[in-house]
């Protein structure tokens, strides 16, 4: 699950949250090793041969492109979002890419956890409202992930009220 309970005093909790990658840092680097060797590979019948400075600049503009669109992803997916749950205060601060940063709080005793299967931008939206504001809360989960974390916030507010 893309999120974790972060070490905080007895009655609150803080929750991390994180969109899910299927190719860490390290399998990047074994992609892009990979892919280079792998184009790299026809150029050996190429050596010595004029041809190879012709191929040469296109295959290297081919890796290059790849590594670039995997950082982009990378920047772009830099999302996390801070639930931090006390008895007196509920807050979610959202870092997204390019610097953007959201906030929003309210006292638990009025905040209202909704799951919408339907109706949503997507199945299983998942909202929180108060203080006449309603946000979402992990549009970057998928379905499943989306529909524990409701179970999960709904029993830590539970235990708040």
């Amino acid at each position: 699950m893309p999120y974790e309970h972060l070490p905080v005093p007895a009655p609150e909790t803080h929750l991390q949250l994180w969109p899910h990658r299927s190719l860490p840092k390290r399998g990047f680097v074994w992609f892009i090793g990979g892919t280079a060797a792998l184009v790299a590979l026809p150029l050996i019948t190429l050596v010595g041969s004029p041809v190879l400075w012709g191929m040469l600049p296109f295959l290297v503009a081919a890796v290059a492109a790849i590594w670039w669109a995997l950082q982009r992803s990378y920047r772009d997916g830099a999302i996390v979002e801070n639930l931090h749950l006390s008895p007196k205060l509920i807050s979610l601060t959202r870092h997204g890419p390019h610097g953007k940063h959201a906030d929003w709080s309210a006292n638990p005793h009025w905040v209202r956890l909704t799951l919408h299967a339907t109706g949503g931008p997507v199945p299983n939206y998942l909202t929180l409202r108060g203080s006449d504001r309603e946000v979402e809360l992990g549009a970057f989960l998928s379905e499943d992930e989306r529909i524990a974390l409701h179970a999960e916030v709904s029993k830590l507010l539970g235990h708040m009220k």
